[in-house]
């Protein structure tokens, strides 16, 4: 499915396991039929990935702009350039080797994700010769923001009016006249690290908000507070009932996180899919507080 945001279209990537629709996602900006996007998914929809840029007319990707190499945004990257060998990588530094060697990062994502990554498919090697640091495509003004606070080899894109912001602002779930939102902080988390991405941000002032999970919203202003307030709050909760059971923490902050609490307008299987990751997040600020409970201790 191909959703269209005027400049820029959203391409929908939907897994085959239950609840994994309206998740997965590559944007793409095109010239004709030449094109730039920005993350390509895992590799098991990188056929379907192909078969929409196929429908766009589009004959010649010129870069791949990657957020972070979470498998479930770069590990079909290795696939995608077998297609498109004329393509340019955009990356951080600190995630490119683990893009050129993806050895650790698949078992990594093994052990996180279990089954979830065997299903996303095996990450294949880049080589060094597909990546660059300048992006010159169709006069697109591109600037890469340091945005670490999802994970340390995160990185953000303005273009234009466009701020693609991967996993910076947590997950976003568009609903009928409503939207669901949720903080994407898994273990390793540094509340720090990731309030200071929310700041640098707010720097670009009004733009379109694209979500790698999943669409668009008109004002970043709105949504960068918002997932500030929230992360806040969540910080706050869990610390408050540290040490008890996630799914309490969770029913907690479905009463004190207005937002969140749109978990209970999602579809059974999507909040199915959503389980997995909120019991990521809570555990990845519990460490983050652990850690600050051994610090004064």
């Amino acid at each position: 499915m191909i959703l269209d945001f005027g400049d820029v279209k959203l391409i929908d990537l939907p897994q085959r396991m239950r609840g994994f629709k309206n998740f997965i996602s590559s944007w793409i900006l095109q010239e004709e039929n030449k094109a730039l996007l920005v993350d390509v998914g895992p590799a098991s929809t990188i056929p379907l990935l192909e078969e929409n840029l196929k429908e766009l007319e589009v004959e010649k990707v010129e870069y791949v702009l990657i957020t972070h190499i979470h498998i479930d945004h770069a590990g079909g990257l290795g696939d995608f350039l077998t297609i498109h060998p004329e393509a340019k990588v955009v990356v951080s530094e600190k995630g490119k080797k683990h893009l050129v060697n993806p050895e650790a990062l698949w078992k990594g994502s093994l052990k996180v994700l279990g089954k979830i990554a065997e299903n996303y498919g095996k990450i294949k090697p880049v080589k060094e010769s597909f990546f660059t640091n300048k992006v010159d495509f169709a006069g697109y003004d591109v600037e890469i923001v340091e945005t670490p606070g999802h994970a340390p080899h995160h990185i953000s894109f303005v273009v234009d009016d466009y701020l693609f912001l991967g996993e910076a602002c947590g997950v976003h779930q568009p609903l009928k006249e409503d939207y669901y939102m949720r903080p994407a902080t898994p273990p390793k988390f540094f509340f720090d690290v990731y309030l200071e991405s929310i700041e640098r941000l707010k720097e670009f002032g009004k733009k379109k908000a694209m979500f790698g999970h999943f669409g668009m919203r008109d004002d970043c202003r709105e949504v960068l507070k918002e997932a500030e307030n929230q992360i806040k709050l969540w910080v706050e909760v869990i610390e408050e009932m540290f040490g008890r059971e996630k799914e309490e923490i969770k029913e907690e902050l479905l009463k004190r996180d207005e937002r969140f609490s749109r978990y209970r307008k999602l579809e059974d299987d999507v909040r199915e899919r959503e389980d997995i990751f909120i019991s990521n997040a809570i555990e990845g600020i519990s460490g983050y507080i652990a850690e600050k409970m051994g610090e004064k201790s």
